[in-house]
């Protein structure tokens, strides 16, 4: 099944609505689609090379309007919207605990809109939402997904264009190692940071 749905992006990567899509993936993925931009951006980057830094831009600036979309929402109509969906899918008690420890502090909405950003971890999705309920600053939240949206797809983007099919297959068989490193990166440069203050 996972090989018939890349062989089926791979072919959608070739179409002549690929960036549309791209662009509508990125955009609601960041606020509430389950499935990451990845899925298709990855495999049009491999088939187009020579547009990865185009496509890059495409998702990156969907992908920030998107998250801004959920700021929106879980600043703005929190009950109306996200808490309807958190319950239906049994994760409001989990999201309710997660706004507690957060509330307040801005170091750890920060690195978590830098884990997510980077590699969906949380899911950007949840991030976004949790950032508008604590009211975290919008134009320091704009900022902090502009540089780490950016990193993601401009990062995959130029792997995958200087190393092509050798880096999809590198990326594949370690993606949890890759993010691991980047999480525990994050984690001990924040608590580096929080440590000197």
């Amino acid at each position: 099944m996972l090989k018939s749905l890349y062989d089926w992006t791979l072919g959608w990567a070739r179409s002549r609505h690929a960036t549309t899509a791209l662009g509508v993936i990125s955009f609601i993925e960041s606020s509430v689609f389950p499935i990451p931009a990845d899925v298709l951006f990855v495999p049009m980057c491999a088939a187009r090379p020579d547009r990865a830094m185009r496509l890059a831009l495409i998702a990156s600036v969907t992908s920030v309007l998107g998250g801004i979309l959920g700021w929106l929402i879980g600043f703005y109509a929190f009950e109306f919207i996200a808490r309807p969906i958190l319950e239906f899918y049994g994760k409001y008690d989990a999201f309710a605990t997660l706004r507690a420890d957060v509330a307040g502090d801005a170091g750890i909405i920060l690195l978590l809109l830098v884990t997510s950003g980077l590699a969906h971890l949380p899911p950007m999705k949840v991030v976004t939402i949790l950032s508008g309920a604590v009211g975290f600053s919008l134009p320091l939240f704009i900022l902090s997904a502009i540089v780490a949206r950016s990193a993601r797809f401009y990062g995959l983007a130029w792997l995958l264009r200087r190393y092509g099919a050798q880096m999809l297959a590198f990326i594949e068989k370690r993606l949890l190692l890759i993010t691991g490193i980047v999480v525990a990166l994050a984690v001990a440069a924040y608590l580096v940071v929080r440590a000197l203050h």
